[in-house]
């Protein structure tokens, strides 16, 4: 086979040698999705921290008068909005980095990335219940005449109650998704397989949010599930930021890569 020596053009090499300082192409792709990833849990957990949570979450009386209370309610959901949009974004570009030509892996990619879009969805309208219509509803209850506090405390319930079926939703959704980009990252092994199996526990750990929320509400036996699942985000996305920026680069594979 004709090797090319110095004297070639820059026709018969458009791309060139990689300039210094600037990404190898290769590897841009899956640093973007490691970045999106891990700043999307970074931002949720920060907003999360300013959620008034102080009382049980099933009391609804004293959460309700907490809520009223709270100056920062919807500014807090917008920030955990966009912890959402860009972790999904994460996950997209993931399964965009490691899409398969065909076969089962390209399937799998293809509905991991329509759950990814549908739990972001889903959250976007979780958000505006909890964080809008919510707010509103319990700052009417906490502001009415004692006569009209009855109906407005029902109103108010109504809401929390629609809030309990969508994000039971969902966490499914999500779960879903988690659990089919973490296959095919296992599959594809240009990151370690680990990576992909913590993915995927953590998918389970949404499904079991989804299940606790639909049946009991914000109960404490979701405490586990809801732990879990942000300690798990929390290691993939580290582990996969650390792989992306400095682990070596790996081919494209069949799956038998580690």
């Amino acid at each position: 086979m004709e090797k090319f020596g110095a004297q070639d053009s820059p026709t018969q090499h458009p791309a060139g040698p990689a300039r210094p300082g600037r990404l190898p192409s290769s590897r841009a792709p899956l640093r973007l999705a490691a970045n999106l990833a891990f700043a999307g849990f970074a931002v949720s957990l920060v907003a999360g921290l300013f959620h008034a949570d102080s009382a049980s979450a099933n009391d609804h009386p004293a959460t309700f008068a907490e809520y009223a209370r709270s100056g920062i309610w919807t500014a807090v959901h917008l920030g955990q909005f966009a912890g959402m949009a860009l972790l999904i974004s994460g996950l997209l570009v993931l399964l965009a980095v490691f899409h398969a030509p065909d076969g089962a892996m390209a399937w799998t990619a293809r509905f991991g990335a329509v759950a990814a879009v549908a739990a972001l969805a889903l959250y976007a309208a979780l958000q505006a219940v909890d964080g809008v219509a919510l707010k509103h509803a319990v700052d009417a209850w906490a502001a009415a005449a004692e006569p009209e506090k009855a109906a407005r405390f029902a109103a108010a319930e109504g809401i929390r109650w629609l809030e309990w079926g969508m994000r039971s939703y969902q966490s499914f959704v999500l779960g879903a998704a988690l659990l089919l980009t973490g296959a095919v990252v296992v599959s594809e092994g240009r990151v370690s397989r680990m990576i992909g199996y913590l993915m995927a526990l953590s998918g389970l750990a949404y499904l079991a949010q989804g299940w606790i929320i639909g049946a009991q509400g914000f109960s404490p036996a979701n405490t586990i599930p809801t732990l879990s699942g942000i300690v798990l985000i929390l290691v993939w996305s580290v582990w996969l930021l650390v792989s992306a920026w400095f682990g070596s680069d790996a081919p494209a594979s069949d799956g038998r890569h580690a």
